[in-house]
């Protein structure tokens, strides 16, 4: 028995883990892998600016990537909407479009 509880008994309920943990432990690496986002400088952000009204004018597919806490992301589509006002864009993408906040914005090329 002595064995039993040395092999299994302290280990196997070790091995339990409660819900709180377990959503701690997801937390934190989530927390971890968290990115800080990129500062744009002046000459970037005029390549991006000049990339969307290219778009916007000559009806042009351009290519946006925007920032996410935890991986960036890419959309290819036409710019057919600049709100100054609102600091956004509207993106067609196919038959879809979406609105993009110009500040989630890290680059943009045709």
């Amino acid at each position: 028995m002595a064995g039993k509880l040395e092999a299994n008994g302290l280990w196997e309920s070790s091995r339990m883990m409660l819900p709180e943990h377990k959503e701690a432990i997801i937390r934190a690496g989530r927390e971890r892998d968290r990115r800080i986002k990129p500062i744009i400088d002046a000459q970037e952000l005029e390549l991006i600016e000049r990339a969307l009204s290219e778009s916007l004018r000559g009806r042009a597919a351009v290519t946006v990537r925007l920032w996410g806490e935890y991986e960036d992301t890419e959309l290819r589509g036409v710019v057919t909407s600049i709100h100054t006002h609102s600091r956004e864009i509207k993106l067609q993408l196919g038959d879809d479009w979406q609105w993009i906040k110009i500040r989630d914005i890290i680059g943009a090329y045709r």
